[in-house]
């Protein structure tokens, strides 16, 4: 297919179905880590299993998905039926990438013949394993993370097998949530199937499947023009880990990017050894991370489908941090080291291209909580404590956006509706004063954030984030502040309800009691606590002492910067009081 316009236009229509997907599955799944956070992402692919869209959810997500699907297609090429619906979410066999990520993938069939795949990649709740809510720090095989799923055949001509479904269900400490949420993802791949459908038939299937193979090989010729554009060179980066989830380590991730005309290179080579704690990633994990990397650094408009990647050669030694041999565990591995990834991806990039660096986003230092509300289980993450963004060249980081490796797609959880689905009481949840590194154009504050939780709970602490500064400055800007998280013994707690306290959740804290300092990984237990955490900063870009001025005032009236940061480091003189 040569025309142009009928090309974009096919594209804009796969990308409207896979939005579609996720406003069904939005309006229809049951746990709040779908409805209000969006931790899910929808994604269509050709009949080989090759990435046509990945416009709704998460990049983390939907880098790898053609993976999943080229899984399926090896067992199943010769045995797919109209109907059938197929479930997985191991990284070693089925293209997964880690453990609470379940891909449900829908065949596409038009006059009897298969023409592509509609998925969902959807982080679940709860899959069993060794800590409530997936995330096991104490993990040191993936067989403590939970259920491991092969690619199975959950709809069969489309009728569900029930032997599976309740095979799924016991496997989960939340299996009304997980009910639900399987359905409302089996929904939005019908639907998305159905639109797909009436693509083909409207195109004629041998000129939608030209399309489709179009489509890839026009963002392949815009990301070989884009690399073309950078100079020919190699250039290296390096980050460090202090700690393999159980003790000090000192393990370093390591890459080398080579631009040869119009092919990239990103070769890990020097990377480190897998580690015994779950922060190991796989071959799947790690092509999403380094995809999602390459497609942000540059122009917004560049196509999101596999097609874009098919100059870039992966080099990611086997048994290292960035290509993990079973049994190691990567429950964390879509955060860390996906966070890790691409800040290198940037930080090569910024050196052959130092226009457009971006400056480190702040690692996250939020985790989880699980126990009951009343009779009912429940997990919930605490999103609302969620880091600063790095700043770029003509704007400041976010102030708090969620996760990098989500690049915006996750949505804090309302925290109105968070109080009524479980036993808690925000305190407090305000931009940090000094938070961001500073620079022309300021780091992301971050977050100081305070709640009560006001029944026994387990706490997974996966805060990466919390200690020393890990939003990086760039071109003279500084680095964001580090993250913190401090428990203290609520008082007064009755039944999930402070006693005497106005609204629920205003009584004091135990004073007696000597306050948690959390790490950044542990599984621990505790009655009703006062929850203080300082997330961390994003990095600045740019030499402070050239920040607009009026923008450093505006940033001291806010209350993000203090009147004594903005003198020392941008050199700011607060206006003289006005005569009376």
């Amino acid at each position: 297919m040569n025309d142009p316009v009928q090309v974009a236009l096919v594209q804009a229509r796969l990308d409207h179905i896979c939005r579609q997907m996720g406003w069904v599955m939005t309006r229809t799944a049951r746990s709040p880590i779908f409805s209000q956070s969006h931790d899910f992402s929808c994604f269509a692919a050709n009949r080989d299993g090759v990435l046509v869209s990945t416009a709704d959810g998460i990049p983390i997500h939907t880098g790898g998905g053609g993976f999943a699907v080229r899984a399926i297609l090896e067992l199943y090429r010769d045995r797919l039926a109209d109907g059938d619906v197929f479930v997985l979410n191991d990284p070693y066999t089925a293209g997964g990438n880690h453990l609470p990520d379940w891909v449900v993938a829908r065949p596409v069939f038009t006059g009897g013949e298969l023409i592509g795949f509609c998925c969902n990649r959807a982080h679940q709740s709860d899959i069993g394993g060794g800590a409530a809510g997936t995330y096991n720090p104490r993990a040191a095989e993936i067989f403590q993370e939970g259920i491991r799923l092969p690619v199975l055949r959950l709809v069969e001509s489309g009728e569900i097998r029930d032997d599976l479904w309740r095979l799924l269900l016991l496997n989960s400490r939340t299996p009304d949530l997980l009910d639900g949420d399987l359905r409302a993802m089996l929904g939005s791949t019908r639907i998305g199937a159905e639109r797909v459908a009436e693509l083909v038939d409207d195109l004629g299937i041998e000129v939608a499947i030209a399309a489709f193979e179009a489509v890839c090989s026009h963002a392949e010729q815009r990301f070989r023009a884009r690399v073309s554009a950078l100079p020919d060179g190699s250039w290296t980066a390096e980050e460090r880990w202090d700690d393999d989830c159980f003790g000090p380590v000192d393990v370093a991730i390591r890459l080398r990017l080579t631009v040869d005309g119009d092919a990239l290179t990103v070769d890990f080579t020097g990377t480190d050894g897998q580690i015994r704690g779950f922060k190991n990633s796989g071959w799947v994990n790690t092509w999403s991370a380094v995809s999602m990397a390459l497609v942000s650094y540059f122009e917004p408009d560049l196509p999101r489908n596999e097609g874009t990647f098919r100059g870039v050669t992966m080099v990611a030694p086997e048994g290292s941090i960035v290509n993990a041999t079973p049994p190691a565990p990567m429950t964390m591995n879509t955060v860390i080291p996906a966070h890790e990834i691409v800040h290198l991806v940037w930080r090569c990039l910024s050196q052959a291209e130092p226009s457009r660096s971006l400056a480190g986003w702040g690692k996250n230092i939020f985790g989880v909580t699980a126990g009951t509300n009343g009779d009912a289980p429940y997990v919930m993450y605490h999103w609302a404590a969620a880091a600063g963004g790095g700043a770029t060249g003509g704007r400041d980081g976010f102030n708090q956006i969620g996760h990098l490796i989500a690049l915006g797609g996750l949505t804090l959880p309302d925290v109105e509706v968070a109080e009524q689905s479980y036993p808690v009481h925000f305190r407090r949840q305000e931009f940090r004063t000094d938070g961001g590194g500073a620079g022309r154009f300021r780091g992301g504050t971050g977050i100081d954030y305070e709640i009560d939780v006001l029944t026994p709970a387990r706490w997974s602490f996966r805060g990466e984030g919390v200690g020393a500064a890990t939003g990086y400055g760039v071109r003279g800007g500084l680095a964001g502040a580090g993250g913190e998280i401090t428990l203290r013994p609520l008082a007064g707690v009755i039944e999930g309800v402070i006693d005497g306290g106005a609204g629920g959740g205003a009584g004091g804290i135990d004073e007696d009691a000597a306050p948690f300092v959390a790490p950044k990984y542990g599984l621990e237990e505790f009655g009703p606590v006062r929850m203080t955490a300082r997330s961390p900063g994003g990095g600045g870009w740019g030499d402070p002492t050239e920040r607009d001025p009026g923008m450093v005032a505006r940033d001291v009236k806010d209350g993000v910067v203090s009147a004594e940061a903005a003198r020392r480091l941008y050199g700011w003189t607060p206006p003289e009081p006005a005569d009376d």
